[in-house]
């Protein structure tokens, strides 16, 4: 065994290495996963209509549900309702389902947590104009 020295004649041990399954763990705040989910919602939401709310979102961080098998470190799980407006005319349903998609991919890739599930709340449908000749009744 190797010992240190502080410089003032005194010895003292080597800090001991922990295990990986031992040490601490990082906790990101469920407002910067919220944050992440909310810019993730806008970048497959693309161009809002005129007058459109940004998308936000809410965050539930579950516990440690199970342990990562490589390292031992627990893993968390999100739970994410993400609140926006779409344009419409447009397909909805394939619009929320790209949100949910690149949101659920976006936070486990920069955050490292498990996203058990994504709810698309759509706040309000904007009109969007059309282009070319009027099609039916417009007020």
């Amino acid at each position: 065994m190797t010992l240190v020295t502080t410089g003032s004649g005194e010895l003292r041990r080597p800090l001991s290495v922990v295990p990986p399954g031992e040490r601490g763990a990082t906790r990101i705040a469920d407002r910067v996963v919220a944050k992440i989910a909310s810019q993730a919602a806008g970048e497959a939401v693309g161009d809002l209509p005129e007058g459109a709310a940004r998308p936000h979102a809410t965050v539930v961080v579950l516990p440690h549900s199970r342990l990562r098998s490589s390292g031992g470190t627990p893993i968390e799980t999100a739970r994410v309702r993400v609140h926006l407006d779409l344009g419409y005319p447009g397909d909805i349903g394939a619009r929320c389902a790209r949100v949910r998609r690149h949101v659920g991919e976006r936070v486990v890739a920069l955050v490292g947590m498990e996203v058990s599930e994504v709810v698309v709340h759509v706040e309000r449908l904007h009109l969007t104009p059309a282009h070319g000749p009027a099609q039916g009744r417009t007020r």
